[in-house]
This record gives C-alpha cells, sequence and structure tokens, in this order.
C-alpha cells in the first residue's frame, strides 16, 4: 500500500546541544518568558481593578470571565492579537491605553468544536473601539471565513472611541468592514452566534445582527444611536434600554431571538447553540490516529533553540518536539539541503512542515565546499516549491518553520535564476488553497521570509516567538548599506579625523538601534505585522488548535486519504534518484 512512513527524530537534549549552551538559552528564555506573562497579564486586567467593579457593580460578567464561562472545562483558550496597540496611548488630554486594541479574539474549544471568538473588553472604555480595533476584529473573523469555523460575538460595545474616530471610522479596513465580513461569512454558511450583554450602539449594534442567532440579556440595548445623541438630536427623554432593549428587539422588531435574564443564562444558550451544529471531522481525518505527546518534551525547546540569532543549531530538534511521537517522514531529503521538508502528526492530524535548516551543508556544485544555512538557494526554492504545490494538492495543511536570513545574493545567485525560482515559489503560495500555518522562529528576514508564507501571503495564522525578529535586513547590515560611501572595502570607517570618525560611529550605531528597535516582535505584534507572540514551549498546543480548526469543518476542500496522496509520488522518485547516484 502506498503510504508516506514516519520515522523517529530528534534526540535527548544531552545529544541534541552543549549542556552549557543549552542551559545559557534555557535561561535567557525563561526572562523573556517572564516578561511575555507579566504583559499577557498586564493586557488581561484592561484597565484594572476599578473597572472590574464597575461591571460586577452592574451584576455583570468581565468579558474574559464569560470567555472562561464559555469554554468547555479543561480546555485551553488561544488567543490571537493580545498586543495589539501594545503601548500605545490614545488622547492629548488625558491619555487612554487599549489594551488588546479593546476587544478579545481567541480560538476556544466549545462543546467539542472550536469557535473563534471576538468579544468586547468591557473594562475598557466599555468596550469601545479604538484604532486597529475594527482590524483585529477582522482578522478574527478572517481566520473564521477561511476554515469555515462558528464565530461566536460576545457583544458589549459602546461604539467608536470617538476622540480617536478618524482612525477608526473611514478606509478600506475601517469599522464598515466589520459588517461586510459579516455577510462574507453568512454568505459562505459560516455559522455566527451572537450574545448582546450590554451597550451595543452605532456599529456595535449592526456587528451581531446579521448572525444566525442573537442573544440578548435584560440589561442589553441595540440602538443605531444612544439616548444621549436621542436626547441632543431630538429632544426626547428616553433611555437606550427603553429605545432598543430586548422588549423592543425581541418582540417588536424581531432583530434579536430571545432574551435571557443574565450573562450565565446566556452563555448557557451559545453552548446549547453550538452543540447543535455537525459534529467535528477530526476523528475522521485522522484515520485512525490518535494523538499522542511527542517523545521528548516540548519544554526543551526553550534550551534548544539558540538567542543569538547567529549561533546554528538542528532544525530536526525543533520539530521532535512539536509533532506526534516525534516521528517525521522527510520528503525530497536528497537535494536542497538547507530545507527540510517532510509529514507528520499533530495532534493525530496529518501537516506538511517545511523548516529552514541552519547548519552548514556542503555545497551541490563546488567539491569541498559548503554553504550557511538559513538561506534559500536554487535547489532549496524548488524543492519547497514541489513539496508545497504537493501538497496543496493533497489538501494537507503546511506548517511553515521560519529562520530565514533571505535570499541567497551575489554572482552565483543571479546566473542560477533566483529571481525566477523565487517567483515560482511565490506564484505557489499565493494561490495554494489549503492551510497555512506560519512560525516565525527567531529570523524572518528579506524577501525569504515572504516566500515562506510570511503574513502578506495569508496564512490563516502566524505566530512569533518572544526572540523573533522581523526585518528586510539586521540593524548592522543597514547600517553599513547606509553610510556605505564611508567604508572601505572590509566595512572600517576611511576617515583619518577623529571628529568626523566619531559622527560617522554615532549615526551607524544610531541607525543600527533604531532598525534593532523596531525588531521587537511586541512592535510587530502592536501593528498586527504578526498575530500572536507565543513561547515556544507553548508552540504545539497553539499548532495543535490551529491544525485541528483546519479539519473540523467538511466540503469546502479537498482532503485526500493518505493512498493517494501525490507526496508518494516525491517519494518514488527520490529513491530512483538516489539510487542513480
Amino acid at each position: 500500500m502506498a503510504k508516506v512512513v514516519l520515522h523517529p527524530v530528534g534526540t535527548s537534549v544531552d545529544e541534541a546541544a552543549d549542556p552549557h549552551d543549552y542551559r545559557s538559552n534555557l535561561d535567557r528564555m525563561h526572562d523573556l518568558n517572564r516578561q511575555l506573562d507579566e504583559r499577557r497579564e498586564e493586557v488581561r486586567r484592561g484597565w484594572g481593578p476599578k473597572y472590574v467593579e464597575r461591571v460586577h457593580a452592574k451584576e455583570k460578567m468581565t468579558t474574559w470571565e464569560r470567555i472562561e464561562a464559555l469554554k468547555d472545562p479543561g480546555s485551553k483558550i488561544f488567543p490571537i492579537g493580545t498586543f495589539v496597540n501594545w503601548g500605545l496611548e490614545f488622547g492629548d488630554d488625558a491619555k487612554r491605553t487599549s489594551p488588546a486594541a479593546g476587544v478579545i479574539t481567541a480560538f476556544v474549544r466549545v462543546e467539542g468544536r472550536y469557535a473563534v471568538v471576538i468579544a468586547n473588553d468591557n473594562t475598557v472604555a466599555s468596550g469601545s473601539w479604538w484604532p486597529r480595533t475594527p482590524e483585529k476584529i477582522e482578522r478574527a473573523q478572517e481566520v473564521a471565513l477561511r476554515l469555515k469555523v462558528p464565530v461566536v460575538y460576545l457583544v458589549d460595545c459602546s461604539g467608536l472611541f470617538l476622540p480617536e474616530q478618524s482612525h477608526t471610522f473611514p478606509g478600506k479596513t475601517g469599522a464598515g468592514h466589520i459588517f461586510k465580513m459579516n455577510s462574507l461569512l453568512s454568505a459562505e454558511h459560516v455559522p455566527q452566534i451572537a450574545g448582546v450583554f450590554g451597550d451595543c450602539i452605532a456599529g456595535g449594534g449592526y456587528m451581531p445582527i446579521i448572525s444566525d442567532k442573537v442573544y440578548m440579556t435584560e440589561q442589553a440595548y441595540m440602538v443605531i444611536a444612544g439616548a444621549a445623541l436621542v436626547k441632543g438630536g431630538k429632544s426626547q427623554h428616553i433611555t437606550s434600554l427603553t429605545i432598543g432593549g430586548p422588549d423592543v428587539h425581541v418582540h417588536v422588531s424581531n432583530c434579536a431571538d430571545e432574551r435571557v435574564p443574565d450573562d450565565m443564562a446566556l452563555l448557557l444558550k451559545i453552548r446549547r447553540e453550538m452543540s447543535t451544529l455537525p459534529t467535528s471531522a477530526v476523528g475522521y481525518y485522522r484515520f485512525g490516529a490518535d494523538p499522542v505527546e511527542p517523545r521528548f518534551s516540548v519544554g526543551e525547546i526553550d534550551g534548544l533553540l539558540p538567542v543569538n540569532h547567529r549561533v546554528v543549531y538542528d532544525i530536526r530538534q525543533v520539530i521532535a518536539r512539536i509533532v506526534d511521537s516525534s516521528l517525521f517522514g522527510e520528503v525530497l531529503g536528497h537535494t536542497g539541503a538547507e530545507m527540510v521538508t517532510g509529514i507528520a502528526r499533530i495532534g493525530g492530524l496529518f501537516v506538511g512542515i517545511i523548516a529552514n535548516n541552519q547548519e552548514l551543508e556542503p555545497h551541490p556544485r563546488v567539491k569541498g565546499a559548503t554553504r550557511p544555512g538559513g538561506l534559500l538557494y536554487r535547489e532549496g526554492i524548488a524543492k519547497i516549491s514541489t513539496f508545497s504545490r504537493a501538497c496543496n494538492d493533497d489538501g494537507i495543511p503546511i506548517l511553515w518553520l521560519q529562520d530565514i536570513s533571505g535570499f541567497d545574493i551575489g554572482p552565483e545567485a543571479e546566473k542560477e535564476g533566483l529571481l525566477g525560482y523565487g517567483s515560482n515559489l511565490i506564484y505557489t503560495n499565493s494561490t495554494n488553497a489549503v492551510p497555512m500555518i506560519t512560525v516565525l522562529l527567531r529570523k524572518a528576514s528579506g524577501a525569504g521570509y515572504y516566500a515562506m508564507t510570511g503574513l502578506p501571503y495569508d496564512p490563516v495564522v502566524q505566530l512569533s516567538t518572544p526572540i523573533t525578529r522581523q526585518a528586510v535586513m539586521e540593524g548592522r547590515t543597514l547600517a553599513i548599506g547606509t553610510f556605505n560611501a564611508k567604508l572601505d572595502d572590509n566595512f572600517q570607517i576611511m576617515t583619518k579625523d577623529p571628529e568626523e570618525r566619531a559622527k560617522i560611529e554615532a549615526g551607524m550605531k544610531a541607525v543600527e538601534d533604531r532598525i534593532t528597535g523596531d525588531m521587537d516582535p511586541y512592535r510587530a505584534a502592536r501593528q498586527m505585522d504578526t498575530d500572536e507572540i507565543v513561547a515556544t514551549h507553548e508552540l504545539r498546543d497553539y499548532l495543535s488548535a490551529v491544525v485541528e480548526m483546519c479539519y473540523q469543518s467538511i466540503g469546502y476542500r479537498r482532503v485526500k486519504n493518505p493512498r493517494i496522496w501525490s507526496v508518494h509520488d516525491l517519494n518514488v522518485l527520490t529513491d530512483f534518484l538516489v539510487t542513480q547516484e
């Protein structure tokens, strides 16, 4: 029977790394993970205890309390967009922050199925929409649309944060685009369930309406304009609850389906609705396998992945700590050694893996020479283009493990036509229909970041780590390029004038420091250049959730059974070529 054989991969930490290096990396990564946990907690607190008390005083739950109550017992919540607007302040007089842009978006298991939950944070300006709030909501809706995963809206929104309306209202991805995404989800038969818990003003009022099911608590109201605006415009003394509460929208306008007494009752209604949806297809697509933990602890990645981006490591050791049973079926291993491609299972489900190999490898055409890893050469580009197309044809989701410095450069690269090979790869990944997931382990540099399905090439999710660096080039390289006219062939400053030398040194350092600051993963997350920052020891859990979401729904893409994969043909051809050699 045709099949891809999965082989054990990886070794124990003692064999995989120098003990001193492992401990050093582990200690540094622990510090970065501690910082990550502290910053997550700061975001989760919203505007702090005072505003939590305000919510509780109204006999309402905070948004995080609602999500915790909604999820299946014992399951994990997988947020995305945690650090959107991180560190930014808004307003000229009273400076305000908007933790997580005032909205929580997360993958949450409800009644055995994953849902994309979009929930206004009612401890941040009563769930207002800030700059980037619409884009964050739309990104979560996009994931749901791509994977046909149900969307649950937990609405408690007082509309736009008006002092910043010029950054939120207009534009292609402004607040109005949320409602287009509502419509597209509906048109594609993606279930949408909305719970309205309190304020639901203007855009907040439109967001739940296109949902298949809309529930309201007795404290909730949905209005085009709040009572204050109506009073000012029409001199009518009324309350928002009077003009848009459940009395109106459940019994008169039919804009909502059912009223419930309180938050918990509404969450139970949502859970009941989720239970009526078709059963997840995940068990079917496991083809008889059960999820199995790797043979090596995923926590060991914290010590195996060097914090110093210039230090090499064995990517197969990382793969061994992510995939089920540490089993990996490498494909096309005879060529393009700077790239690793193969099939594995995560959570019992098949994924194709494409990863950068950092180690020195023999040059394929120059006897006795070697080439550094972490770059794209002709053979590697052709290899991953072919493998990517095969996975797309077979319906296998692709996991990209990026740690890339870019494309090879120089006379050899140009003569070999890397521009053309790169265009082939970009075309392949631009037209793939299969879900693709990208993890930026360390470096995500230059056009290599694009070619390996960086965010501009529409992976369903892109994850970063605390040591990820996204940039066209490193700060030192860019500083050399900026001051190139003042440097010799060895990139040393040419002038002998001490004053001019000091000025050039200061200028180069300023450029390097600025670029290094720009590469901070929190800055990337703040401006939505990545979806989420996760600790390396969390990668398997996050990936298990996303891979499961890729297989949860049926009928929207082809998933071949493993007996008829085109990947088999690659294996046969590889065996033939190796035999001929």
